[in-house]
């Protein structure tokens, strides 16, 4: 273990354990309906805040990924045979949980020849068919070299689009060294080519060895792309074996990129210590749709 890998947390990153009886219920829900969760595979710092609300991540195509991304702790290896009964068993879980807001992301899976889009797409159905009440916000691959398949994604119309980028381009060697940056960019460029009224969404952790200015960059190159929402959170160094976290970013930092953020037009941004990708997904959601309607309403005053 290096000497950075050792840097003491801050008291702003630390967070209680999950005892509320609305977390244990939650938790039971989903090993009964044999889920995956992004919140327990990766240990997310925010799973006992989430789980209380009914709100969880789940995670479709199995557990095991075929890449080894040196910032995330799920598994890396030959990926878990596809399960056709997936999609139902997600709809009927979210049904019985009664959410309003759902997200659903997913492993890479650079073995199927779709990268997983149409079990994806699968998913998404069963849900509107179930909750049909319930607003669906994805969190995909890159599908890297697979021709077609975000339009399958695309066609099912979840209500959000999420895609994080991760890092600066800079870092995708030593910390995303599978994916490429301006794939991703270009990515979510695409879905908003394809439907103009998706709201897109792509995040960034800091704390990596990154520069200010590489991440007002990021900000620009999204903007370029029509992304709606950012999120930026701090990394936290899963394991010795993963990257380590190079610095503890002070929470008016992050206050900082917001304000840096908001100036540059995205409808909205979450950027804090804690922040993750699905922290908060509903309640921002809801923001997003005002934000957007406000917008809506300033452009047609002006003409």
């Amino acid at each position: 273990m290096t000497e950075r890998a050792s840097l003491k947390k801050p008291d702003w990153i630390r967070v209680k354990a999950p005892v509320s009886q609305e977390y244990h219920g939650t938790r039971d829900l989903i090993k009964a309906h044999k889920l995956n969760t992004v919140c327990e595979e990766a240990a997310c710092p925010n799973i006992g805040e989430c789980w209380a609300k009914k709100h969880a991540t789940i995670m479709i195509l199995g557990s095991v990924c075929t890449r080894s991304c040196r910032f995330c702790n799920i598994a890396t290896g030959r990926p878990d045979q596809l399960d056709p009964h997936e999609p139902q068993r997600v709809a009927e879980a979210l049904a019985k949980l009664g959410l309003s807001h759902v997200v659903i992301t997913s492993v890479d899976r650079d073995d199927l020849s779709d990268g997983g889009a149409h079990h994806f797409a699968q998913v998404i159905k069963g849900i509107r068919q179930m909750s049909p009440n319930t607003t669906i916000e994805i969190l995909t691959p890159d599908f890297l070299r697979k021709e077609g398949a975000l339009e399958v994604v695309v066609e099912a119309q979840p209500d959000v689009y999420n895609h994080n980028v991760e890092t600066v381009p800079r870092l995708y060697a030593s910390v995303r060294p599978g994916a490429r940056y301006y794939h991703s960019i270009n990515l979510l460029h695409r879905v908003k080519q394809l439907n103009p009224n998706l709201f897109t969404k792509s995040g960034l952790m800091v704390g990596l060895g990154e520069t200010k200015q590489e991440v007002y960059q990021v900000m620009d190159d999204l903007r370029s792309a029509d992304v709606d929402f950012l999120t930026i959170g701090q990394y936290l160094q899963p394991t010795p074996q993963h990257h380590e976290v190079m610095r503890f970013v002070e929470p008016d930092e992050f206050k900082d990129y917001e304000s840096m953020a908001r100036g540059k037009g995205f409808l909205m941004v979450s950027a804090s210590p804690l922040t993750r990708s699905s922290y908060h997904a509903g309640e921002d959601f809801e923001r997003l749709k005002q934000a957007r309607n406000a917008e809506v309403s300033s452009y047609e005053n002006i003409i």
